[in-house]
């Protein structure tokens, strides 16, 4: 399997749109079907994190499916980038820099340390 950068696929999903005829979805549309991936991924991530046990080939049918719901939401957040001529790779490196000028790594490893506790807390409170 050959490495596929963003450019790559945003421009092969442009081609694969434009030779299907599916270039005018209206962007709500879109909206909606990437919302119904979103839900499908959060099932996904109930069964894995949820009460019910689940055995190792369980675990993997549900990481496998996981898998392809979060590249359909990619998907579908590539064909929103498209309808509004959004480049991914300049996007994603804006979004590289506001992470960094957001969190520098001390202020992120104690923003970390500060969930931790509250994940610990959380649990500490529902066992009582």
């Amino acid at each position: 399997m050959t490495k596929l950068t963003f450019d790559d696929f945003q421009a092969w999903f442009r081609e694969y749109d434009a030779q299907r005829g599916l270039t005018d979805d209206p962007p709500l549309a879109v909206l909606a079907r990437l919302m119904e991936e979103v839900g499908e991924i959060a099932r996904h991530v109930l069964h894995l994190e949820g009460e019910k046990p689940l055995d190792e080939c369980q675990r993997d049918e549900e990481r496998a499916a996981l898998a392809l719901e979060l590249a359909d939401a990619f998907i579908f957040l590539t064909k929103l980038a498209n309808l509004y001529a959004i480049d991914w790779t300049p996007t994603i490196h804006a979004a590289i820099q506001k992470a960094e000028a957001r969190f520098g790594l001390e202020e992120g490893q104690r923003e970390a340390a500060r969930r931790r506790a509250a994940r610990l807390r959380r649990h500490s409170e529902d066992d009582t």
